[in-house]
Parts: C-alpha cells; sequence; structure tokens
C-alpha cells in the first residue's frame, strides 16, 4: 500500500497596504516555488522608493541576511519561513515617513555546472502610514446601532414613566372623588338623618 506524502499548500497573498504609526508593519511577500525550482538557491532582495523616487535596496538574503544602511537601519527584521517561499520582511516603529513603494525581488539560481539559469518574480507593495487607526466599518455600524437603541430605550422609558404617572394621577383623582363624596354624604343627610325631639 502507497502512503501519500502531503506537502504544505503555498498561497501568493497580497501584503497589507496600511499601517499606523509607532506600530510594527509585516510587509509580506510569498513566491511559491514550482516543482523545478526547489532544488534552487534563494536570493531575496527588499527595494523602497517614495512617490517619483528611485528604488534603494535595504534589505537582502544571499545565503545570510543583510541591512543596508538606510532610514530603515536597525527597524528591518526577518520574518519569513525556513523553505523561504515566505520571504516576508518587519518594520518596526513605523514612521509617516516610511510610505511608499516597496518592491520584494525573488530570484531562484540554479548551481549548475554547465549553465545557471534564473527565475526571477517580483511583489510591489504600496505602503500608506496613517497617524490613527481608522475604524473598521463593522464597529461603526454596531456603534450606531447601540446609539439607536439608546435613543429607543431612553424614549421608550420617559413614555412609560409619563403613562405610568398619568395613570397613579388618575387613580389619586378617583379616591379623592370618592372620599368628597363620602364625606359629602352625611352632611348632606344631617337634617334627614335627625330624630325629632318631643317637647
Amino acid at each position: 500500500s502507497s502512503v501519500g506524502v502531503c506537502s504544505p499548500v503555498c498561497v501568493e497573498v497580497p501584503s497589507e497596504t496600511e499601517a499606523v504609526q509607532g506600530s510594527h508593519m509585516k510587509l509580506l511577500c510569498i513566491s511559491c516555488m514550482k516543482r523545478e525550482e526547489v532544488s534552487a538557491n534563494t536570493v531575496v532582495e527588499w527595494f523602497y522608493k517614495t512617490e517619483g523616487g528611485k528604488d534603494e535596496l535595504i534589505y537582502e538574503y544571499r545565503k545570510v541576511y543583510h541591512e543596508f544602511p538606510s532610514r530603515f537601519s536597525g527597524r528591518l527584521q526577518w520574518n519569513g519561513s525556513k523553505d523561504m517561499q515566505d520571504v516576508s520582511i518587519t518594520v518596526l516603529n513605523v514612521t509617516l515617513n516610511d510610505s511608499g513603494i516597496y518592491t520584494c525581488n525573488v530570484t531562484r539560481e540554479f548551481d549548475f555546472e554547465i549553465h545557471r539559469p534564473l527565475f526571477t518574480s517580483s511583489r510591489l507593495i504600496h505602503l500608506t502610514v496613517v497617524e490613527e487607526a481608522g475604524e473598521d466599518f463593522t464597529s461603526v455600524i454596531s456603534e450606531i446601532m447601540m446609539y439607536i437603541l439608546l435613543v429607543f430605550l431612553t424614549l421608550w422609558l420617559l413614555i412609560e414613566m409619563v403613562y405610568c404617572y398619568r395613570k397613579v394621577s388618575k387613580a389619586e383623582e378617583t379616591v379623592q372623588e370618592n372620599a368628597t363624596d363620602y364625606l359629602a354624604i352625611p352632611s348632606e343627610n344631617k337634617e334627614n338623618c335627625a330624630v325629632p325631639v318631643e317637647e
């Protein structure tokens, strides 16, 4: 009986494109290997440029990890996988100046004696850094619903209070009228109730 070998499935997921100032941002770069690329050596290059600027090499993996002097010095961290399919990096303590275009170049290099074919793939990440996290649409809707519910409950409570107040007032008026009627009976019937005294 043959036993099936499960190899992990690689999915090329796009990176997040918005970061919050002061947080850590993972620049996701996944480059799935084709069958013929498995035995190749992987070289990774990360570039950064401002809108309209030139690409600047900021990080590299070529058998060893190397960070180049740049605005990111001391703030870049390897965040990839051992099999070199995920070649992501993390930018620590993101600043507003870190907005721009990041390019992830992945080269699979074959070490054959006669020729060295190369397979290269590129990923572009347009990163925008914001001062504060934008509220999620779902949370905004739930907040609105909560306020509507609070207003509705407040109005309902007021209506109930007014209704109860009127009911109590009416009941008090009825009691008052009954009491007045009761007290009025003997005074009206005094003459009728008087026993004639014989002289």
